[in-house]
């Protein structure tokens, strides 16, 4: 698959994640949206039985819930977050990326 949009650097920062675009657009994304966006099948509340199943959320936020602990790259179309509370699963397609900075 091609994609239109690829970043050219992904760089960590203290509290956002900057993600600088092969058309020149730079986008920084914080933490909180990211992992608040976080497209694993657990966090999108997937469902054995196909009913619609709307999770209870905790206010609640475990130590490291927005802190990155390492960013590895998916092929040539994602990254994988690895979250400092042990939550490791969701991968973020560049069209993800690119829309999580649209949408800010």
């Amino acid at each position: 698959m091609t994609y239109k949009y690829n970043p050219v650097r992904i760089k960590k920062l203290e509290k956002t994640l900057l993600v600088r675009w092969n058309d020149g657009r730079e986008d920084e994304i914080t933490y909180e949206k990211l992992r608040d966006e976080c497209p694993c099948a657990s966090c999108k509340t997937e469902s054995a039985s196909k009913e619609n199943y709307i999770p209870i959320k905790s206010p609640f936020k475990a130590a490291g819930f927005y802190d990155i602990n390492k960013i590895i790259p998916v092929g040539n179309y994602a990254v994988n977050i690895t979250w400092k509370d042990g939550h490791d699963t969701g991968i973020y397609s560049w069209d993800i990326l690119r829309n999580l900075g649209e949408n800010k």
